[in-house]
């Protein structure tokens, strides 16, 4: 009998709905402890996480058996389910439609971790959109700038 082995590293990107900056930094291990739980009973394994006040990085070892766009979708209706519930917004909270993935090697994790979990410093000098557009340029991804996440300056 044989079986299935599989090595698939996805990171995830995905925003606030009207981008707003709705996350304030003290739910922010709360948020990424709960996104953990859904990724993990889904048979994936979180190895970086970090929630933006408008938009979060995810970095997953993915099961062969789900696909990015199932875990993404389970990741988003939980988590706004959770922080509506949970009142960590005033008003109705949502993500934004759509989502960045982004596959990488093994010989990448470590640097798309560390830069994951370096957030926080990273969007000192630079915004959500230049990041996003510079990840897809280094990635040589072709875009409509149409049908990118909705920027709001």
């Amino acid at each position: 009998m044989s079986n299935t082995y599989s090595q698939m590293y996805v990171q995830i990107v995905f925003a606030v709905k009207n981008r707003e900056n709705l996350i304030l930094e003290k739910y922010r291990d709360e948020i990424e402890k709960y996104i953990s739980g859904i990724i993990n009973n889904k048979k994936c394994k979180t190895l970086a996480i970090y929630i933006n006040p408008d938009h979060t990085h995810v970095l997953i070892g993915l099961h062969p058996t789900i696909s990015v766009s199932d875990l993404t979708r389970d990741i988003k209706a939980s988590s706004s389910k959770f922080i509506n519930e949970k009142k960590i917004v005033l008003g109705k909270f949502n993500w934004q439609d759509g989502f960045g993935s982004f596959t990488y090697s093994k010989s990448q994790i470590d640097d798309v971790a560390k830069y994951i979990l370096n957030q926080g410093e990273h969007h000192k000098k630079n915004s959500f959109k230049e990041e996003y557009l510079a990840i897809l340029k280094k990635l040589d991804i072709n875009y409509n700038e149409q049908y990118l996440f909705e920027w709001y300056n």
